[in-house]
This record gives C-alpha cells, structure tokens and sequence, in this order.
C-alpha cells in the first residue's frame, strides 16, 4: 500500500448495501451469503428495480360509493370464497352437522307436527279433575269429624243446646216452685173472718178475710218447700175500703220494726185488689209468715192472697 492508496475500493467496502443499486452490482457486489435480520429468517432482500412491473395482481375488494351495497369479490352469491375455509375442515376438528328442532323433520326441513296440543289439554283436565276430588274428599271428611263430634262423650253443648239454664227461666222454674196461698187457708186469730162480697178476689171461690180493722188480729201462714235459706219477698193481696192501711209483719218469731203498708198505689176505687210487698228472710225448709195488727198499725183492709218470690233487687 502506497501514499494515497488506501488499499481496494470495492462498492462493498464502502457501502454493505451497494449490491442493491445498479452500479454496486457493474462492480461486483454481492449479498451477504447468511443473509440479514434474524437468524433462519426468510430472506426477502430484493435489489432496486429487480422487482417487475406489469404483473397479475390478486383482486381487491372494489370500493362502493357512499349509499351503494358493495360488490362481492366471488361468483355467485352464497358461493364459499377461496380465502376462507370453515374450522370444521382443518386437520383434527369434529365434524358438524344441523340437528333438525324438534318436532320438523329432517329431510325436506318442512314441519312434520306442530306441539301435542291434545295431550297438552288432557293433562290439563286430569289436574283439574284430581283437585276437585281432593276438595270433595277433604269437605267429606270434615262433615263426617263434624257428626263423630257429636257423639263424643265430654264436648261442649251446641248452639241449640245450654251449659247450664237461663237466669230468665230459672227465675221461673224457682218461682213456680216457690208456695202462694189463700188467706182463708191460714190460722186466723183475734177477730178476722171470711167473707165474699167484694168481687175480683183470686182466692178460691172468692172468698177473702175480713175484720182484720182491730188490735190483736192476726193471719199466719206455714210456709213449706223453701229450698235454700235466703232473703225473699213475701206478696200480700189487699183491698182498702176507706183510705189506707199498715200491719206488722213477724217470720219465724221476730218482728220485722218497718211496717208492711198498703196503700193506695193504684188509686184505686173503694175496695179495689192490689199487691204489695215485704223483704223478709227465710230459712231452708218449714217457716212461719204472721201478718198481725199491732199496737199503733192501721189494719182496716180486706186479705186475699199471700205469695213468696224470690227476691229482685228494683
């Protein structure tokens, strides 16, 4: 190597990419044997202008105007295009195939059958029919606890039936039982008499007691059948002929200190029956009721009838 040679000058030297121009490859340059870029890649380095010009290109899809359906690259429509193929037809996938629906048919793709409507309708009605057996069951059942109910020793009284009677007809049934009696039955003592002049006395034949207008006189009951010891009312039936009238009233021994009074409460005419009443208390059993003109009483009234209730709070 001399003064200003700077030893071979080839395109190769100066440029690694003159063999791709026209005049790197008039000096001899040539492409690296191992090619560039990745190790084993494809070498797709092609020289300026050895790329050819004119040649068959692959169609395009052809761009449509605004507002146009574009047109399709294949034949006729619904053809399978060259580029695509289904993923069935690779190596190792499993084969496809339309299942029919049910109730078509396979074949022609027409329908063979529309749903079993009938059959639809006859388990409707069986439902229907087994809840209505339930429900008349069920009604029958209870009608028949109902009626053994009845018959069951220890149940409660029905409607039509009562725990225990009525104040209403007890009262009744107590007062039924409960004795009354003429006057003329009676022990009389001190000047009374019997008499029937005077019309409406409910004693037996109309007889009443008379000439009880004097001091000493007296009527006195026996009074049988009381069933429980208590306090009662003992009625007394009277007429006044002039003007009103009191007596002493004794049970069993004792003076009552108020006075029985009879007077006028109807304002009645001369000689006309009412009643009035006295609270006395009575032992179970046998007792003495004495209606006597004492010291002080007015007596002059006629005596009908005498009767006991029980007693009524007024």
């Amino acid at each position: 190597m001399t003064s200003g040679n700077n030893g071979a000058s080839t395109p190769e030297d100066d440029d690694p990419f003159g063999y791709l121009y026209a005049d790197g490859q008039a000096n001899g340059a040539q492409p690296p044997s191992g090619g560039y870029g990745y190790p084993n890649s494809v070498n797709r380095v092609r020289s300026v202008g050895q790329r050819q010009y004119g040649q068959q290109q692959a169609p395009t899809a052809p761009t449509a105007a605004y507002g146009q359906v574009p047109q399709q690259p294949q034949g006729a429509y619904g053809q399978p295009s060259a580029h695509y193929a289904a993923p069935e037809t690779f190596p190792g996938s499993a084969p496809t195939s339309q299942q029919p629906m049910p109730g078509y048919s396979g074949g022609g793709g027409g329908r063979s059958g529309g749903p079993n409507t009938k059959g639809l309708l006859i388990g409707a009605i069986a439902v229907v029919a087994a809840v209505v057996i339930g429900i008349s069951v069920a009604m029958l059942g209870g009608d028949d606890d109902k009626k053994d109910t009845g018959n069951q020793a220890g149940t409660t009284p029905s409607v039509s039936q009562s725990a225990e009677p009525s104040a209403s007809a007890s009262s009744t049934e107590e007062e039924a039982d409960l004795p009354q009696a003429d006057v003329k039955t009676m022990r009389l003592e001190g000047g009374p008499s019997t008499a029937s002049d005077v019309e409406g006395a409910k004693s037996d034949g109309g007889v009443y007691v008379q000439g009880f207008n004097q001091q000493g006189a007296s009527v006195t009951w026996t009074v049988n059948g009381i069933k429980k010891a208590g306090v009662y009312r003992v009625y007394v039936r009277y007429g006044l002929p002039d003007g009103d009238a009191n007596a002493t009233v004794t049970v069993n021994g004792k003076s009552s200190p108020r006075p029985l009074n009879m007077k006028n409460f109807g304002k009645l005419p001369a000689n006309g029956w009412q009643e009035t009443w006295a609270q006395v208390s009575l032992t179970k059993g046998t007792n003495t009721i004495q209606l006597s003109c004492q010291q002080g009483n007015q007596c002059n009234a006629l005596l009908d009838q005498f009767r006991v209730t029980e007693n009524v709070d007024s």
